[in-house]
């Protein structure tokens, strides 16, 4: 059954789209929060139609017409908030279109609960890999008809979206380069998600470099193991991936809001993303 039929409901989500942060990804730690100004951006939210279900999106690009090389950014389990839209804003910067879907909104509003583990049975175990990778279709060709260089398309996401970033690039032969912020890599097959990366690295179309926390504790270094060992075998695009293990990083290194934010990997995976685009864009 699909949530959000009234319009009360859905008028809320796309208020709160891009603005705040989830209530379940607290505590907040706004001394390290990064604001990245949207001065000479086009920002803000927009509504994709996919098969006639029309799924809102926060997106950021230059000003201007374009085109421009495009980004899908793939959230953490909290939605489209505030981190997230902030990283569009980096992104359009240095000169991308990058697009943010809320790709929960059928099942739910994360932003709207306060328990990880009810977050996840009750919304986001309910999200089937193929939904995603329709609406990420989706987001891709409204990107064709809105500014956006489709030739040139690239994809990178956290967590939740770092799994989905592998399995796109191994979906969509248009992604030229994918990144991968410590999303998980193997896991139980089921009908909402009946494969994983390491099932799918015959089927990449592009390289994706794996950014990892080597102190990560939901996401152990055997499984990167795996991984590597599966890219190896893989097509041209899996042996042209990369991992960057950093030691003492935990998961969601990368949250700037989050006590789990650490700079050094920090800065230096935003650095390498920038030069993964650039060498494959």
């Amino acid at each position: 059954m699909q949530a959000y039929q009234g319009p009360t409901r859905r008028l809320a989500l796309q208020t709160a789209l891009g603005i705040g942060y989830a209530a379940s990804a607290m505590p907040l730690m706004a001394q390290t929060a990064i604001k990245t100004s949207g001065q000479g951006l086009v920002s803000g939210e927009v509504t994709i139609d996919v098969n006639g279900f029309k799924m809102p999106a926060y997106r950021s690009t230059p000003q201007g017409a374009g085109p421009w090389p495009v980004v899908l950014v793939i959230s953490e389990i909290f939605g489209v908030h505030e981190y997230i839209a902030d990283v569009t804003r980096r992104l359009a910067h240095l000169g991308y279109m990058a697009i943010a879907p809320e790709l929960f909104v059928r099942q739910g509003d994360p932003s709207s609960y306060g328990e990880v583990a009810k977050l996840w049975a009750e919304v986001i175990n309910k999200v089937p890999d193929a939904q995603v990778m329709a609406d990420l279709d989706a987001s891709v060709a409204w990107a064709g008809k809105n500014g956006g260089n489709t030739t040139q398309l690239a994809i990178t996401g956290f967590c939740w979206g770092g799994r989905i970033t592998w399995l796109y690039a191994a979906h969509q032969p248009l992604v030229k380069a994918g990144v991968a912020w410590y999303g998980r890599l193997v896991g139980q097959n089921t009908p909402v998600t009946p494969s994983h990366p390491v099932d799918k690295t015959a089927q990449l179309s592009a390289p994706v470099l794996g950014l990892y926390g080597g102190a990560d504790t939901g996401i152990g270094q055997d499984s990167v193991d795996k991984m590597k060992l599966a890219l190896a075998s893989g097509s041209a695009g899996a042996k042209a991936s990369s991992f960057v293990v950093y030691p003492e990083a935990p998961h969601a290194f990368h949250a700037d809001y989050r006590p789990t934010f650490r700079q050094v990997p920090a800065e230096d995976g935003w650095w390498r993303l920038q030069d993964w685009l650039k060498q494959y864009l």
